[in-house]
């Protein structure tokens, strides 16, 4: 790395509020602390304490600073992240995240005081607009890490590109060839992507924050590589006039095929000792995230598109927000359709604990992940060669799956263009392309030639040697 690996740096990063999104921040701390980098994270105190431990060889060089939570109406007490509300509320925790500026206006002055060294870089998050005026006051540069897939962006385009409404269904002018016409919004999906411009609870529209966050800082990393989204990065620099530099997709390469990160006291997981008694590759794991906005006819169908599937299933069910269940009962139990778990039983294990997912990915029982197609869950399937069953829901997971079904490692479960509804029948269609039929073989090769790719611990180094180089290059940098 030459005078960069020479150049010690002090960075303070900044996430959003969610843990979707603090996870690959605390990613990214732990490879700069492992490259003798000092690392403020900053958050609030409730987000702070439910991060999973910092490794002891790292925590010198890794300083967790809770910032004093805001109080807004609508947000229960106690709630700081997007993992305390029901989806419909993320908007209030905008605003609660734009009133972190004032405490962390405090921490920078207290940071910068006489005697004190004056951090080299903010790195911060997609929802901090306030940030960089803030930052520059105090004479420290800022750089954007955004944690979604980079073709997101490029879709959406720069400010200069949407002036006007746009056809979300088709693929930009601006985007080709890099992206291919298969990767647009659905119908029913082109309502979050044109909410997404338009001024929420918090007064500020999420693309609005984007844009600024991007145009006023001096270069924007990405939570992805090139052999993942090959060109993107190039036409990102192009189209926001800024350096784009992936970072690779900071998997933590410590969960070895079957292992188990979920050891206490020396006990396997439930789960995992279920696995063990399953055929190799004869499961499909099925997780479809903490928030989407599932409905009872979504778990109904689902269910029953998987029993008609006939193969064997283990579903991390999560009862969607806003959902009851009967006082007393199970919530799986409460909200599948009568009779589910009685006749899957032997096959199938529905799970209402905790599950860990990327343990269970590297079972050698999985052959297959149905997934809502979240970013951080789409790289954990490829980096184990997972091939997917997808059903995308919100923000940006349409793209992804279109994305991925491209690059030919899934299908997409059949959906009504219009609503956005599916049935048991699309449900057991896609499951058994990828896990009964010939084709099946083609998307396990395929997403087997990813892991390969994905797993190459050099290659992902490089991209995050080339984060620190970029960190050097422009600290210094007045444009």
């Amino acid at each position: 790395m030459g005078d960069a690996a020479a150049t010690k740096l002090d960075v303070v990063l900044f996430p959003w509020l969610a843990f979707g999104h603090m996870i690959p921040y605390l990613e990214l701390a732990k490879r700069l602390a492992a490259r003798g980098h000092a690392v403020t994270f900053l958050s609030t105190p409730r987000n702070l304490a439910r991060l999973p431990p910092v490794p002891a060889h790292l925590s010198p060089r890794i300083r967790l600073v809770a910032l004093p939570p805001p109080a807004v109406e609508g947000l229960p007490e106690g709630a700081e992240s997007t993992a305390d509300v029901p989806p419909e509320n993320n908007e209030l925790v905008k605003k609660a995240c734009d009133g972190l500026a004032a405490p962390f206006a405090a921490f920078l002055s207290d940071a910068v005081a006489r005697g004190r060294r004056r951090p080299d870089w903010v790195v911060h998050d997609f929802c901090h607009h306030a940030i960089p005026p803030i930052a520059g006051a105090h004479r420290v540069p800022c750089a954007a890490f955004l944690i979604v897939q980079a073709a997101t962006v490029a879709f959406l385009g720069p400010r200069w590109a949407r002036e006007a409404p746009e056809d979300f269904a088709a693929t930009p002018e601006w985007c080709r060839p890099a992206l291919p016409p298969a990767v647009a919004y659905r119908r029913h999906e082109a309502g979050w992507a044109v909410g997404a411009f338009r001024p929420n609870a918090s007064g500020v529209s999420d693309m609005d924050r984007t844009w600024e966050i991007i145009e006023r800082t001096r270069f924007t990393i990405y939570r992805s590589c090139e052999e993942m989204e090959p060109g993107v990065f190039a036409l990102l620099t192009d189209l926001f006039r800024k350096p784009t530099i992936p970072a690779g997709v900071l998997f933590q390469p410590d969960v070895a095929e079957g292992s188990d990160s979920s050891h206490s006291a020396g006990v396997r997981s439930e789960v995992l000792q279920w696995l063990d008694s399953q055929p190799p590759k004869s499961v499909i794991y099925v997780a479809l995230g903490s928030e989407a906005p599932l409905t009872a006819n979504n778990l109904h169908e689902l269910a029953l598109g998987l029993e008609l599937a006939g193969v064997r299933f283990l579903w991390a069910f999560r009862k969607p927000a806003g959902m009851s269940s009967a006082p007393g009962t199970d919530a799986a139990g409460d909200l599948l359709p009568a009779g589910f778990e009685h006749r899957t039983r032997g096959r199938g294990l529905v799970w209402s604990g905790w599950v860990p997912q990327v343990a269970v990915l590297a079972h050698a029982a999985v052959g297959a992940f149905l997934t809502h197609c979240g970013w951080g869950s789409t790289i954990e399937s490829l980096v184990f060669g997972r091939p997917l069953v997808m059903l995308p829901f919100v923000v940006d997971q349409g793209l992804i799956a279109r994305t991925m079904a491209e690059r030919g490692v899934g299908v997409e479960v059949a959906r009504d263009d219009g609503d956005g509804s599916f049935g048991k029948d699309g449900v057991a269609a896609a499951v058994r392309r990828v896990m009964v039929e010939e084709e099946g073989k083609v998307f396990a090769s395929n997403a087997e030639k990813m892991k390969e790719v994905l797993g190459d611990q050099r290659r992902q180094d490089q991209y995050m040697d080339e984060v620190v180089r970029c960190l050097v290059r422009y600290k210094d940098d007045n444009c």
